[in-house]
């Protein structure tokens, strides 16, 4: 049993994640946890519980929230952890195995270790990063923590966020930092470091002019706002653009890649340039990893349903792979559907099933840029030969290629016998598994009972439990579709105070809309669909558009509507192509069909497309 605190407070049994509800015991058990392994006082618990003004009643009531905290350990089957009375208070004792935070903090001082070996530092500070899953103690209703502590704790992810930007700039890595960087900027509009290292990025991809419009925006804003002038190293740094200078990965990010000095102990994290960073203006708002590029498999929080999928994958991954005409093929499997579907989900939780099994290491490696264009074979096997490192070769790793867009891009690395690959891709790439075999899961939406499931993980048993009507209505207003399951919990997660049967009113006024996080436009349903769209083909576009505006018919035969209009069918070929592409459900024999939430998306976009060319 593992502690998260890095996101909202839950428990884990492997895949099994239980968020907690809000409550006084969970409150108690943060307080103590972020100081594991120590001596709480119970003045400070209380203060943590019940905030300045407690009850007279306030220490004989932290005592029952440790008695029900105990029964909640003994419930979820928590051993090997238990919370002490000791002099003045109580302690718990956790280790990196069992508290994430502990576990994140060790990965970081192991970092700090490899500061002479740049690629080895950054693999292990990504592996670190992957640890933080979201809000931190978004379902702790407490105002000291959350005024104490979460500060504390996002200022540690921050330095470590700016250690992994500091190293690929270091590296020559400055249009993989770009990602990370155009979020961390607009998340922490007041963090000057993350934008020094934008700014540099900007400017050694060749984008000069775009490297100043964000110094004029990041000057503008501290005046405006603060009534600062930008620090010195910001100013410098334009003086350098417009000069034109060679900053290059020896200039301004040279620490980056340096060892720390000898005088340095090696116990403690490397300061970096970001140790002395102003921090005016920032929230505990986790960074989404979406940044290409190889790095560690993190974990999937409240992962559920997918059984027969998870286990046959990780069956055929864990057999010896399979003889080929040159020898020893990699082991390939294929993880198809739609966009939002869960594959990368379903690949990265059972890369976590198999890690015993792949000495050798488990890469992720996103293989399209954010824009959705692909990368390249070439660009990617450097990466990968990079980050796999000399020190594994011969023992066996597993390789996910999340978001293939076509067979070109994965066969050049299908060549290592001790690699196992798996393909995480809306395509259905018949022509890769023609030519170099290997398995295909092709996913649909979840069944009732895995979105119910998924529901149960994600809120909370107790919760879910109290209105489980209102649970499988939400679950059916999201048509059963993962993605959509995903951002529906987030949204209540962050208020746990809603009750699911007005949750269903509200969101059964307009799925699509409300289907977002306001914080996070980019995780949306519509963005989601619209971004699949941009992929198309303008003719596959066109046709699809056709088919989710017009009646079901069209995915069949001819109809005759208003007694004279004739609706041809779609043409074989055209329908083949959007099936294989994950936006229509399989077909033939059966009929092609379109997912409920998609075709409600696609008459929003024809309908707003065509009052934007309506005649005034």
């Amino acid at each position: 049993m593992r502690f998260q605190l890095l996101g909202p407070l839950a428990l884990a049994d492997g895949p099994d994640v239980v968020v907690l509800q809000p409550s006084k015991p969970v409150i108690l058990l943060a307080a103590l946890l972020l100081h594991a392994n120590s001596t709480v006082s119970a003045d400070y618990l209380q203060r943590a519980v019940w905030g300045e003004d407690q009850p007279a009643t306030a220490r004989a009531a932290l005592q029952t929230c440790v008695l029900r905290l105990r029964r909640l350990f003994t419930k979820h089957g928590v051993t090997g952890t238990s919370i002490e009375a000791v002099p003045g208070g109580y302690r718990i004792t956790a280790g990196p195995p069992t508290l994430d935070l502990l576990g994140f903090r060790d990965q970081v001082r192991r970092a700090t270790a490899l500061v002479r070996d740049p690629e080895a530092e950054l693999y292990t500070l990504k592996d670190a990063l992957s640890l933080w899953q979201g809000s931190l103690l978004a379902n702790v209703r407490s105002d000291v923590l959350h005024r104490d502590e979460v500060p504390r704790l996002s200022e540690e992810r921050l330095r470590a966020v700016e250690r992994v930007c500091d190293l690929l700039l270091g590296l020559g890595r400055c249009g993989e930092a770009l990602v990370d960087l155009w979020t961390a900027t607009r998340v922490y509009p007041g963090h000057e470091r993350f934008h020094e290292q934008l700014i540099e990025a900007l400017y050694r991809t060749g984008r000069q002019s775009q490297a100043l419009a964000e110094y004029r925006r990041v000057k503008g804003f501290l005046l405006d706002e603060l009534g600062v002038d930008p620090s010195p190293s910001l100013r410098q740094l334009e003086l350098s653009i417009l000069r034109g200078e060679d900053l290059g990965a020896g200039g301004a990010v040279r620490a980056a890649i340096e060892p720390a000095p000898a005088s340095a102990p090696a116990s403690a994290p490397a300061p970096g340039p970001g140790a002395a960073s102003r921090v005016i203006q920032g929230a505990a708002v986790p960074l989404p990893a979406a940044a290409p590029g190889a790095g560690p498999v993190p974990a999937v929080p409240h992962f559920t349903g997918r059984e027969a999928e998870a286990a046959a994958m990780a069956a055929r991954l864990t057999a010896p792979p399979p003889p080929g005409a040159d020898g020893q093929r990699p082991l390939t499997v294929l993880v198809s559907g739609a966009p939002g579907i869960g594959k990368s989900a379903l690949a990265q939780h059972v890369a976590h099933l198999v890690r015993d099994s792949f000495p050798g290491g488990r890469l992720l490696v996103r293989m399209t840029r954010a824009d959705g264009h692909p990368r390249t074979a070439d660009e990617v096997a450097a990466e990968v030969a990079a980050a796999l490192g000399p020190a594994r070769a011969g023992e066996r790793a597993l390789l996910v290629l999340d978001d293939v867009v076509d067979a070109d891009q994965v066969r050049p690395l299908l060549t290592p016998p001790e690699l196992a690959v798996v393909v995480t891709s809306r395509m259905g790439l018949g022509g890769l598994i023609a030519t170099h075999g290997g398995w295909v899961h092709r996913l649909t939406a979840f069944t009732e009972a895995e979105s119910y499931a998924l529901l149960l993980a994600a809120l909370g048993t107790e919760r879910v439990e109290a209105e489980p009507r209102a649970a499988r209505q939400l679950a059916a207003l999201c048509g059963h579709f993962p993605a959509a399951l995903r951002i529906l919990t987030a949204r209540l997660l962050t208020r746990p105070g809603l009750r699911l049967g007005d949750a269903v009113d509200w969101l059964g006024d307009d799925p699509l809309a409300r289907l977002t996080l306001t914080d996070s436009p980019d995780h949306s349903v519509t963005g989601l669909f619209d971004r699949a769209l941009g992929r198309l083909d303008p003719r596959l576009s066109e046709a699809f558009l056709r088919i989710g505006a017009g009646p079901p018919e069209l995915l069949g035969e001819s109809i005759k509507t208003d007694g004279a209009q004739n609706h041809p069918p779609v043409p074989e070929d055209v329908l083949e192509q959007l099936a294989d592409a994950g936006l229509l459900e399989d077909g033939p024999p059966g009929p092609y069909r379109i997912h409920d939430l998609l075709r409600a998306h696609l008459r929003r976009t024809v309908r707003i497309r065509n009052r934007r060319t309506e005649k005034v």
